[in-house]
């Protein structure tokens, strides 16, 4: 069965909520729709990449497979944190590729009315921040639903473009 196709404990039509990954950053909370991850594991030891862009952790050995760990505070030029017993690599699956997202922390797996999910403002979010989805409404608090596939295509393509600089200048 299909994440989509499942009814409600409230007996409502199939297709009304979206399971969502709530997880912390900077204090704040974002989501992400449960079937874009893979996984959520503990922080491990992250190898450093030599003339990685800042936002590039490193690499994580994950049972034989080589993952590359991007931060997503530096991503989103949020302070550099130390790493905490709450952080957690959140593994997602793009392009067939897995990659890793450091987090502060994963509080909770919600469901969420669609209707309680706004589109992004354009002018709050701009024209070139495509990564968030939307904004779910939940009690009294707002969670921002981003698209870590898109941000992780977003993040190669930083790289390849500090990388095509840094070749410039060695030249």
């Amino acid at each position: 069965m299909e994440s989509g196709d499942r009814v409600s404990a409230g007996g409502r039509q199939p297709g009304r909520e979206r399971q969502i990954v709530v997880f912390s950053l900077n204090s704040e909370d974002y989501g992400v729709d449960i079937e874009k991850i893979r996984e959520i594991i503990p922080m491990q030891t992250i190898v450093s990449v030599p003339r990685a862009p800042q936002f590039v952790e490193g690499i994580i050995n994950l049972r034989g497979r080589v993952i590359p760990v991007l931060d997503l505070r530096r991503h989103f030029g949020f302070e550099k944190k130390p790493p905490g017993p709450a952080q957690r690599i959140v593994i997602v699956e793009a392009d067939q590729e897995c990659t890793g997202v450091v987090v502060d922390s994963v509080s909770s797996v919600i469901q969420v009315p669609r209707e309680a999910i706004e589109d992004p403002s354009e002018v709050i979010i701009g024209s070139d921040v495509g990564y968030i989805q939307g904004v779910a409404k939940v009690d009294n608090d707002l969670i921002v639903l981003l698209d870590l596939a898109a941000i992780i295509t977003e993040a190669q393509k930083k790289t390849l473009k500090e990388a095509d600089v840094a070749s410039a200048v060695v030249r």
